[in-house]
């Protein structure tokens, strides 16, 4: 008895028609745009909102040292007041300020009960810092670090950015990969229902192998069906990580696999002179150690000049001017001690600084040295699953030729059919892995 299923023209008709709806939305775009890993890294550091936001820090870093420099630079104020009373000390000392203080004020009455008075004054103080115990200079080299410090953060952060554009990318690369070896499994599986279907016909086989057949075609599109939303998705990653338009149609320009040797001890070296976290950890010290000084600075005196300029008058055009001068020194005696506890914490963090450099020195080390043996794995692997994909399509198109002779049987058809699949998945995922593992090695080496 023969057994047809109307359900597979159905379902191939709609993988083909989802498939092509989630693949082809990218290609409605206007252009597209081809792309290399190492475009797709160049992209990340530069392009993004990410990398805008770490410009716009370092920018912050950099106002702040024009902030701390000001102290340098006299202050001078301007100010101008408008007030009216017969409070007798504002009276008695607004007609001195006016300059028209007469014998007649000293009248008891005319003391205790002055008639109101109006005062209009226009004050320039000109205020400058001559010494400070270094305070200014050394907040200004903090301002400076941290400045330093900002940049090395957009460095590391570009890094971070490029190496994340870069798993994007080859993820990307993974699942086109993976789509046309389903796509070939299709039509492997379609080749195999045909042929099957024409020995039925002549009896050769049952029905029970072509309905055999027919759930593994039915199984095969369920999951390029399934890719194809993967890769979808794994698209609008890498569009954002790279910060292109999300309906852009990116074109993937698939990179070859680094085979350059791979020398440990030398790429430990190279990533701590390279690394910024390591730069990082040495002005975080030099930090800590300007902190220290600047903590100091509070037992040491102050001295400050200021001069003033000032008019007072009952009307602007009744104004009379008058000066002062004068030097303030201030010297911290006791603060409760609280500027010694400073100093101790300054000490502190500047030990714990320069703890921090050398552990991060050693994680550095480790980092590289296990990036390094990754690679050489996963170049190891990509060997092997290379062998193993050529053994699996070898051992397919033997069973294929046993089966149409009769010697083996339809389940030998599937179990050499899924393992090409398995083969193909393991081979694509080795090969990529090659890529990854290489760039996390140049990203420990700083070399990103």
């Amino acid at each position: 008895m023969r057994i047809d299923t109307p359900l597979l023209p159905l379902l191939r008709a709609f993988g083909l028609v989802l498939v092509t709806g989630m693949l082809g939305t990218t290609a409605s775009a206007d252009a597209q745009t081809p792309l290399t890993l190492s475009d797709a890294m160049a992209r990340a550091r530069t392009d993004t909102a990410g990398a805008r936001a770490m410009t716009a820090a370092a920018g912050e870093a950099t106002a702040r040292i024009t902030q701390a420099r000001s102290a340098f630079f006299p202050r001078i104020d301007l100010t101008e007041s408008v007030q009216r009373g017969n409070q007798p000390v504002y009276v008695f000392s607004t007609l001195l300020s006016q300059r028209r203080f007469t014998a007649a004020n000293f009248d008891i009455q005319n003391l205790n009960h002055p008639p109101p008075e109006t005062n209009i004054r226009t004050g320039v103080v000109f205020t400058q810092q001559v010494y400070d115990g270094g305070t200014t200079r050394l907040t200004v080299r903090a301002a400076e670090l941290q400045r330093d410090m900002a940049d090395l953060d957009s460095a590391a952060g570009a890094q971070d950015r490029a190496l994340i554009a870069a798993r994007a990318f080859v993820r990307v690369v993974q699942l086109e990969s993976l789509d046309r070896a389903n796509a070939a499994a299709v039509a492997a599986a379609e080749s195999d229902l045909d042929r099957t279907r024409r020995r039925r016909d002549v009896g050769l086989v049952t029905d029970a192998d072509v309905l055999a057949l027919e759930v593994h075609l039915a199984d095969v599109r369920q999951r390029q069906i399934a890719a194809g939303g993967d890769l979808m998705v794994a698209r609008l990653d890498l569009a954002d990580a790279v910060g292109l338009p999300l309906d852009r149609a990116i074109v993937i320009v698939t990179p070859r696999p680094s085979t350059d040797p791979v020398d440990a001890n030398a790429l430990a070296r190279q990533a701590l002179a390279a690394r910024p976290e390591r730069r990082q950890s040495a002005l975080r010290l030099e930090l800590a150690e300007n902190g220290r000084r600047l903590a100091r600075s509070a037992f040491l005196p102050r001295i400050g000049v200021q001069a003033a300029w000032e008019f007072n008058g009952a009307t602007w055009a009744e104004q009379r001017s008058a000066w002062t001068v004068g030097t303030t020194v201030a010297l911290n005696v006791f603060n409760g001690f609280g500027d010694r506890g400073r100093m101790t914490e300054a000490q502190q963090a500047e030990s714990r600084a320069a703890a921090d450099r050398e552990q991060l020195e050693r994680r550095i080390e480790v980092e590289v040295r296990g990036a390094a043996a990754r690679v050489a794995a996963a170049r190891a692997g990509e060997t092997v699953g290379r062998a193993a994909l050529v053994q699996a399509r070898e051992s397919q198109r033997i069973i294929r030729e046993r089966y149409d002779a009769g010697l083996a049987t339809v389940t030998d058809v599937l179990r050499a059919a899924e393992a090409v699949l398995d083969a193909e998945a393991r081979a694509t995922a080795a090969e990529t892995n090659v890529i990854l593992e290489t760039v996390a090695l140049d990203r420990a080496t700083g070399q990103l």
